[in-house]
């Protein structure tokens, strides 16, 4: 028998959900270790960075843990919530890590106009974003 699977997109504000649980988990991760790092001088300053520890824990530590997350788990911690799953758009199979590094850079496309490369998620048949075009990823219930 031939059996077809019926694939369910997720949409846009489930993945906001996502994101703010990511971004929580995130947040209480880097903030203990921003503290220990610069202690009372880190949250009054209004620099980009700080110093090569805030480069580190803010920006490089989200990025790789991000990245293993899509590697092995093929969702972050707040994708894993809502019960959703990132996969190559045309094969269904986790995606690559090249895909994963494209989307993850994808984001800063996605979120410079205005978050309207976001917010595509919303209009798109597939329910991607600019990040899941560029990759070639889509997000699905499994």
């Amino acid at each position: 028998m031939n059996e077809q699977k019926t694939i369910t997109y997720v949409g846009f504000w489930p993945r906001v959900l996502a994101s703010l649980v990511d971004t929580a988990i995130v947040a209480l991760i880097t903030a203990p270790l921003m503290y220990l790092a610069y202690g009372e001088m880190y949250p009054s300053t209004d620099s980009f960075a700080v110093g090569p520890m805030d480069v580190m824990i803010n920006y490089l530590l989200p990025f790789v843990g991000v990245i293993l997350f899509w590697i092995y788990k093929s969702a972050t911690p707040g994708k894993m919530v809502i019960k959703a799953q990132i996969v190559d758009a045309n094969t269904g199979n986790k995606p690559s890590v090249k895909q994963s590094l494209i989307r993850y850079l994808g984001y800063f496309v996605s979120t410079i106009p205005f978050g309207l490369g976001l917010m595509w998620v919303g209009w798109d048949k597939r329910k991607q974003g600019w990040h899941d075009k560029l990759a070639g990823t889509v997000v699905v219930k499994p």
